[in-house]
């Protein structure tokens, strides 16, 4: 994982075998948004992450990195 990335949602995503495109219909978002979470070219909010981690199932802490820069 590259030191920048702060988010875990594509790894998230992969091991429960769902896409990107499936997370953004979940939450009525724009496929776009969901594709910058993935590869950390944007964050979600905290409350946003509540959400996803609500509808994937997981912890919030499973959706960010523990690792340090």
């Amino acid at each position: 994982m590259a030191k920048n990335d702060l988010n875990r949602l594509k790894v998230v995503l992969v091991e429960q075998h769902k896409t990107a495109k499936w997370l953004a219909e979940q939450m009525e978002k724009d496929p776009a948004t969901i594709s910058k979470w993935c590869t950390n070219k944007a964050q979600p909010s905290l409350e946003t992450i509540k959400k996803i981690a609500e509808i994937l199932q997981v912890k919030m802490s499973d959706l960010v990195s523990n690792e340090r820069p």
